[in-house]
C-alpha cells in the first residue's frame, strides 16, 4: 500500500504552526488511488460476515458507502449532533480541550448486526471509541475498525485495545 501514501499531500503548518498535516484530496481525485484504498479495505474485511459498514462524519462518508457497495452490506451514517432528523442515540466524549458529541439514528442497527466502522484518520482514538459505544448501545457487534491512515505516534490504537483495527497508510511522525 506504500505506493497511494505517494498520493497524499502533506502540508506543513497547517491548521497551525507545527502541525503536519496529511491532506487525502489529492489521494481520493486518483481513480487509482481510490480504487487501491476501497480495495485494500475489501481484501481486508472480505469474509468477516459485515452486515453494516458505519462511516463517520465527515471524511469517513467517503470510503464507507463505497466500500458497503463493494462489500454487499448496508451504510449507516455517524453524524455530529442536530444532523440527523429522526431519533438519535449520542455518545459524548473527551478531546484534548473539551468534549464533542456523535449521534447514530436509533433504529440504524438491530441486535447482532456485525458492523464495520469507517473513518480516513486515527490519531488518538477518541472518535473511533465513542463510535464502538454507540454501535454496541443498540446491540451489535463491532468486527473491525479500519482507516485509511493511523498516525502510530499519538496511540490511538491502544485506546481501541480489544477491536480489530487496521489502517492502510501508517506515519510515524
Amino acid at each position: 500500500m506504500t505506493d497511494i501514501k505517494t498520493l497524499i499531500r502533506e502540508v506543513p503548518d497547517f491548521p497551525k504552526a507545527g502541525i503536519l498535516f496529511y491532506d487525502i484530496t489529492t489521494l481520493l481525485k486518483d481513480k487509482d488511488g481510490l480504487r487501491a484504498s476501497i480495495d485494500g479495505f475489501k481484501n481486508h474485511y472480505e469474509g468477516s460476515g459485515v452486515d453494516t459498514i458505519i462511516g463517520v462524519e465527515a471524511r469517513g462518508f467517503i470510503f464507507a458507502p463505497a466500500l458497503a457497495y463493494a462489500m454487499h452490506a448496508g451504510f449507516v451514517p455517524v453524524r455530529k449532533p442536530k444532523k440527523l432528523p429522526s431519533d438519535r442515540v449520542t455518545v459524548s466524549y473527551a478531546l484534548e480541550y473539551g468534549t464533542d458529541s456523535l449521534e447514530m439514528h436509533s433504529d440504524a442497527l438491530s441486535l447482532g448486526k456485525r458492523v464495520l466502522i469507517i473513518d480516513d484518520l486515527l490519531a488518538t482514538g477518541g472518535t473511533a471509541k465513542a463510535v464502538t459505544q454507540l454501535v454496541e448501545q443498540l446491540g451489535g457487534e463491532v468486527v473491525g475498525i479500519g482507516f485509511l491512515v493511523e498516525l502510530t505516534f499519538l496511540g490511538g490504537r491502544e485506546k481501541l485495545a480489544g477491536y480489530d483495527i487496521f489502517s492502510l497508510l501508517q506515519y510515524d511522525k
